[in-house]
């Protein structure tokens, strides 16, 4: 079973920018998408999408945030969002919950420029690891997206430039450790422990992608007790239409 998390930075955007291809290309089993900026209304569909079941998180806001979950298989239960108002008014999270396991497709709030919203994001990670746990309890839990944090130096080109940058604050990063220490597995640094120049976000400025300055804060995590089951963890860096690139992970 192959599954693919992609921050498309705007669903109506990356539809004419390859999407369709992509999606015939890597034939995922499910794909999750965040950032999408859009209700399913306004969108087209791709002929690609036609064989899946298409489930949607939506902001209040138009045009921001967003998450949406195409899937092959028909999960037996989707949740949207936390179930706290606070948190849930942005389109952030989409939970599905499948035979053998619980997906949870997110989109995490950026602590922004000066980390002024810093203390909201360490108030949404805490719901979030709770949410996570809560489903833990039921099935073992497979989570991806957005989750706006480098975790270890590895994941960034330039470390000690952004020590207080958002997504690589002390708190942020101790705060995602927090939740891998609740029994996940960060999938990509399990095959690949010490693979550098690995990212999945660049900044549109200054040729950041060409030159592979990146960050790597797209993730795949699974239960601890699953993770044998994942076969291969990748990044797919050669897909275009977003300032983010696709992850991926094949169950067995």
């Amino acid at each position: 079973m192959k599954l693919i998390s992609w921050n498309v930075n705007g669903m109506r955007a990356v539809l004419g920018k390859g999407f369709g291809e992509f999606v015939s290309t890597e034939q995922p089993d499910i794909l999750c998408l965040q950032e999408t900026k859009a209700r399913p209304e306004q969108v087209p569909m791709p002929l690609e999408l036609g064989g899946y079941h298409a489930y949607w998180n939506s902001a209040e806001k138009p045009g921001y945030s967003g998450v949406a979950v195409f899937s092959r298989e028909k999960p037996l239960n989707v949740t949207l969002g936390l179930g706290i108002e606070e948190h849930d008014r942005e389109g952030r999270v989409l939970t599905l919950e499948y035979t053998d396991f619980i997906l949870v497709n997110v989109y995490t709030p950026n602590a922004q420029d000066e980390l002024r919203r810093l203390s909201y994001r360490m108030t949404w990670d805490e719901a979030f690891r709770l949410h996570l746990a809560e489903q833990a309890t039921r099935k073992p839990v497979i989570f991806c997206g957005d989750l706006n944090v480098a975790h270890q130096e590895i994941d960034l080109a330039r470390p000690k430039d952004n020590r207080r940058s958002p997504g690589f604050s002390d708190e942020e990063r101790a705060s995602f450790e927090k939740l891998l220490g609740t029994g996940f597995v960060d999938t990509f640094r399990h095959h690949y422990p010490d693979l550098t120049d690995a990212y999945s976000w660049w900044s549109y400025r200054a040729g950041a992608r060409q030159r592979n300055v990146g960050w790597r804060i797209d993730y795949f995590g699974v239960s601890t007790p699953i993770i044998d089951r994942v076969a291969s963890a990748h990044i797919l860096p050669h897909v275009h239409g977003s300032d983010h690139c696709p992850v991926a992970i094949t169950l067995a």
